[in-house]
């Protein structure tokens, strides 16, 4: 019996052993660690008491489970607001994915091609052309486009649309007020498609107005306004209930204000400069920036991309769209002009797409196939297949800061 006992208990400490050594090798495995959580606190509280930022807050799922909340800072400085959980925060470019996404679902429904003709299903863009220079008078010559512009020439910013100034193409775009919020998004492909391309389609990355004419696709082929048809396929199915254009009077005590940074330290931009297309129900609603939301409506969108299409038992795209807008698309094209900030990366479907490691302490640190994108205001969001790591960062800061997306992947990855 003696014998029995005694092997029963060294069965159980085994087990016991097994287990602490599993869970111990599980917990290094993890991205977020308790030291990553350190950084990240002190990171997140640098920002702020560098005079970087205002405010900011970071949310991290890995593998499922939420391992890092944190915020630090004033979502209102001027009236002592703390940046919180249900912050609402301008998210600018960060608009373009959820316009992507959006678009793909009408890709899956079969209602168009990426290799259709732009001009398919919007006519106006028919027989474009192009700027090759200027005469001595400084009179644009024009010649026709080599090539129709694509539908896959708008998801990856290769149509051709540009503000070249030393082409007088800012002045036109200026004049031709294109996103005005008093129009709609047809009115803004009409005027688009009266502006010569600065460049031949395919010929080169330029960002711009592109999603905002994928906005205006999704709208024709939906038959329904952008807005809504996002909120049906997209917005309503994640439960986004906090993502929106207009936001209601009752919620706009928990939105952030913007500052801008100077030599001299931080100054709030008027909310009159940064909120006015969410304080009324305008007739334009942008493919490319527009919406503001929460730090947990973001996650929730990150969270449905890393699980290939699907969120809380609801799926929105097929896995092999998501994979497909997850794929860099730009290998042939000459130049990307300011894409190369972002580290080494290509271009997918309204993301940038990591094609290769860091080669050096200066760069942004990342994983190779992860895909991302960020706003403005310096928001950012990544999604991470490799480590099953989904990363939302939300700030308000002028002028778009590296220095803080560097800092931020330095934290969670550890410095390279």
């Amino acid at each position: 019996m003696k014998n029995i006992a005694y092997l029963l208990i060294v069965i159980v400490t085994m087990g016991a052993c097994n287990k602490a050594t599993k869970d111990k090798k599980t917990q290094q495995d993890l991205v977020i660690d308790q030291d990553a959580k350190d950084r990240l606190d002190a990171t997140l509280q640098s920002f702020v008491t560098d005079s970087m930022v205002a405010g900011a807050s970071a949310l991290i799922i890995e593998k499922g489970e939420e391992v890092y909340f944190n915020a630090a800072g004033y979502a209102d400085r001027e009236a002592s607001v703390l940046m919180a959980r249900n912050t609402i925060v301008t998210i600018y470019s960060m608009t373009k994915p959820i316009t992507g996404v959006t678009l793909m679902t009408l890709y899956e429904n079969g209602d168009f091609q990426l290799e259709d003709p732009l001009s398919k299903y919007a006519p106006e863009f028919t027989n474009m052309q192009v700027v090759t220079g200027l005469t001595e008078s400084g009179e644009m010559i024009l010649d026709s486009a080599n090539r129709a512009i694509t539908i896959a020439d708008i998801t990856r910013h290769t149509a051709g649309f540009s503000r070249r100034s030393d082409l007088g193409l800012d002045s036109l775009a200026g004049n031709a007020d294109l996103l005005n919020f008093e129009t709609t998004l047809s009115d803004m492909a009409y005027k688009l498609s009266k502006i010569p391309l600065g460049y031949q389609p395919g010929q080169r990355w330029e960002y711009g107005i592109s999603v905002d004419v994928q906005a205006y696709i999704a709208e024709k082929l939906a038959g329904k306004p952008f807005d809504e048809y996002m909120r049906e396929v997209v917005l309503d199915p994640l439960g986004m209930s906090e993502t929106s254009y207009f936001v209601s009077e009752e919620k706009r005590s928990r939105v952030a204000a913007i500052y801008q940074r100077t030599d001299s330290g931080l100054f709030r931009v008027p909310d009159e400069n940064v909120h006015t297309l969410n304080y009324q129900d305008w007739p334009m609603k942008p493919g490319g920036w527009g919406l503001k939301s929460t730090i947990d409506d973001y996650m929730k969108f990150a969270q449905m991309l890393l699980n290939e299409g699907t969120y809380n038992g609801n799926t929105i795209l097929n896995p092999e769209s998501v994979k497909l807008m997850a794929t860099n698309h730009l290998p042939a094209v000459e130049d990307s002009l300011w894409l190369k900030s972002k580290g080494r990366v290509g271009f997918g479907i309204d993301f940038a797409v990591r094609t290769e490691p860091p080669q050096s302490p200066e760069e942004k640190n990342g994983v190779v196939g992860e895909f991302f994108w960020d706003g403005a205001a310096s928001t950012l969001f990544w999604v991470d297949p490799k480590n099953e790591l989904t990363v939302v960062l939300f700030v308000q800061i002028f002028p778009f800061s590296n220095g803080v997306h560097k800092q931020f992947r330095d934290a969670v990855y550890g410095k390279i």
